[in-house]
């Protein structure tokens, strides 16, 4: 499966593109200058309150200040008087020279205030008269910067608004729906783009007729599904099987994720889901498609969600009711994607909701070799071609589309950094390695005693492997750190399995025991080296006697984690759902299934010592070994290939003498004496 592109991508003009969106930082830049000068207005506010402020005193005082000769001017007014002192007073606040005297109106008194103040003031009085301000025109004038403020923030709140696509209102954008309406052009995947799903492209093909020529479906009097759920584990081509609908189907397509509808105030997620119905009815027929619907579907209940938060119920009954409220003839189409289908509503996944399930599994070896094929056009592959995809196709059971692009894309970044002009089995080789494992530590300095011990460890894996007829065949095997392991064996199963046969699990337990059993015949102390494998060991045992009913005393009775009915189960402290007596059974049981594989593994390297130890020495002195050199030293043969040190000597020669041709030649001065030539070192 090709990689995904994002059809929804802003572009800066040309055919089929809009103009471009103004970058956030212009719109940032605007909010924070409108912060600035609305700041500044405050300020300069603040700032003449403060100079205009004024001491409001009585008429007494008034007159006991101008017998003091304490005032030196006033303004007298119809219904008060503003003056000014001298020095302020003693019981006046710091840097207050002014004050107010309010009494009732004397307009027909200013002429005897004049004379009074002139006779009782010790000190000459500078005695103004001004008419009384307006009060109307005094409130107006203190309210025009803020007016000035707001209509700013007004103004450009509402132009982000209408940028967006929000509605009228401060809330207008939030209750509108955060799709995408995707086309042909948007996406360029078609079903070709899509392998390894053959039965699931020819389900959603049926969607594409039926919006393409509804007629034809009409005519026998059948009714399209009204919603396809997608199901699959991750990375196996939901998604991509959605936009390929998009490419085929000639009708809008409006995508949009669960989480988009979720949001902090409630009610929100609702009103998107009306929304989105309502375009969508509007531009009938047309496909909708909810990927991870799982965000917003989930099983309604205390045990599921808490029960403190309705707004994802509230949002999943507003999908519920409309997509029950279908007419007959609306041709919407909903598409859904989804990775935990077990946690979804029932409701929501009921016939005349969600009609039809449609399972998108991991690809067998044939599903893997077409989608390496479609991915292998993007790259330049050294031929021949299909052997090497049937090789990587074979060596990659359970890996999904998405690994298996990971895999050619590596591979191609690998060969570029060798300096190859194509790709080889080799890059792919190692990166479906570094897909799964991680990218080899090859510089990581390790203890010698400790290589010994990986080396044994990985030779017991190994030649226990290719001893038991029912273990899959070694591909590879290796003491090179890779991850977070020392080492490692790499099997190349023959076929894919949909089932495990007894056979083969107890071979595969007999592989896992024999590492640590290897490290052991060598004398040394155990150590933490085969934790994984006893992890492996007991959660495969485990499965044996609890799910898949591999015991005698247990008999064909399930003892999971999980109930009868497949759903998950909630405990909330009420214990197993099996007595204590049950649970010692299964303990022991599991006990003597890993004994049993273990003393076998023991046996069987013990019968084989002198190949163990031909394995071991050859992974010391190689460090990597194929499945076929394993099988050869086995059979006594010898191996005839340069060593690491030889590798590493050559790559040095290699790289000093490409070192010295590049080096520019410098020509001896005609001025200077002749003398010898300097050393090419």
């Amino acid at each position: 499966m090709p990689e995904e592109n994002n059809g929804n991508r802003p572009r800066s003009g040309g055919e089929g593109g809009g103009p471009p969106r103004p970058p956030v930082r212009m719109s940032r830049g605007i909010f924070s200058w409108v912060i600035i000068v609305g700041l500044g207005l405050v300020f300069l506010i603040m700032l003449q309150q403060s100079m205009n402020r004024t001491n409001k005193i009585d008429i007494t005082k008034f007159w006991t200040h101008v017998e003091n000769g304490q005032i030196a001017k006033v303004v007298i007014r119809e219904d008060s008087i503003i003056g000014e002192f001298f020095e302020p007073p003693a019981n006046a606040p710091p840097g207050m020279k002014t004050f107010e005297v309010t009494y009732l109106k004397v307009a027909d008194k200013i002429e005897d205030l004049r004379k009074q103040i002139n006779e009782k003031s010790p000190k000459r009085v500078e005695i103004a008269s001004e008419p009384s301000s307006n009060l109307f025109m005094n409130i107006m004038l203190s309210f025009i910067p803020w007016l000035i403020l707001f209509g700013i923030i007004w103004f450009l709140l509402f132009r982000q608004l209408r940028q967006s696509g929000g509605g009228p209102g401060m809330l207008g954008n939030f209750g509108r729906s955060r799709h995408r309406v995707m086309t042909k052009e948007h996406t360029n995947v078609t079903f070709a783009d899509v392998a390894g799903v053959e039965e699931a492209k020819e389900e959603v093909f049926e969607i594409v007729e039926f919006l393409k020529n509804p007629k034809r479906f009409a005519r026998l009097g059948g009714r399209i599904p009204r919603g396809v759920l997608l199901v699959g584990d991750p990375g196996c081509g939901k998604t991509l099987l959605a936009k390929a609908i998009a490419g085929e189907a000639e009708v809008p397509f409006f995508s949009i994720s669960g989480s988009d509808f979720v949001e902090m105030f409630v009610g929100v997620g609702a009103s998107r889901v009306r929304d989105l119905f309502r375009q969508a009815k509007e531009n009938s027929p047309c496909i909708i498609f909810l990927d991870e619907i799982d965000a917003v579907g989930r099983r309604r209940g205390m045990g599921y969600n808490g029960g403190g938060h309705d707004e994802r119920e509230q949002t999943l009954n507003a999908i519920l009711v409309e997509m029950d409220g279908f007419d007959s003839n609306d041709q919407v189409i909903v598409i859904a994607a989804t990775n935990r289908a077990d946690v979804l509503d029932p409701a929501l996944i009921r016939p005349g909701r969600f009609d039809r399930q449609v399972y998108v599994p991991l690809p067998d070896v044939k599903g893997r070799f077409e989608i390496l094929k479609v991915h292998a056009r993007k790259v330049k592959i050294q031929p021949p071609l299909e052997p090497k995809l049937h090789r990587i196709a074979r060596g990659t059971p359970m890996f999904s589309g998405a690994d298996l692009a990971a895999i050619i894309n590596e591979s191609a970044l690998l060969a570029t950094m060798a300096g190859k002009d194509a790709i080889e089995l080799e890059d792919l080789e190692e990166a479906r390695d570094k897909v799964r494992w991680g990218r080899a530590k090859r510089s990581r300095v390790i203890d010698e005693k400790e290589r010994v011990l990986t080396a044994y460890h990985e030779a017991g894996h190994a030649l226990v492997q290719c001893l038991l007829k029912d273990a899959d065949p070694v591909h590879k095997v290796s003491i090179i750190p890779r991850g977070p392991y020392g080492g490692a064996t790499f099997s190349l199963p023959e076929k894919d399995r949909q089932t495990y046969s007894r056979a083969y699990i107890e071979a595969t337990l007999r592989v896992l025991c024999a590492g640590r059993i290897a490290e052991e015949m060598l004398g040394y102390d155990v150590n933490s080296g085969a934790s994984s494998d006893i992890r492996q060991v007991t959660s495969l045992a485990r499965t044996m006697i609890t799910e898949w009913g591999m015991s005698e005393r247990l008999g064909f009775v399930y003892y999971g984690d999980e109930q009868i009915s497949g759903r998950p189960r909630f405990d909330f402290g009420q214990g197993k759902e099996f007595s204590e007596q049950t649970a010692q059974i299964i303990d022991e049981e599991v006990k003597k299934i890993v004994d049993a594989g273990y003393a076998d593994a023991r046996r069987v390297l013990l019968e084989h010592r002198d190949k163990l130890e031909a394995i071991a020495q050859a992974l010391l002195k190689y460090e990597t070994l194929s499945g076929e050199e394993v099988r050869a030293l086995m059979a006594g043969e010898a191996l005839d290939k340069p060593t690491v040190a030889d590798l590493i000597t050559q790559e040095a020669e290699r790289r000093g003498a490409e070192a010295i041709l590049a080096r520019p030649v410098k020509k001896p001065s005609s001025d200077a004496e002749a003398g010898p030539l300097p050393s090419p070192a």
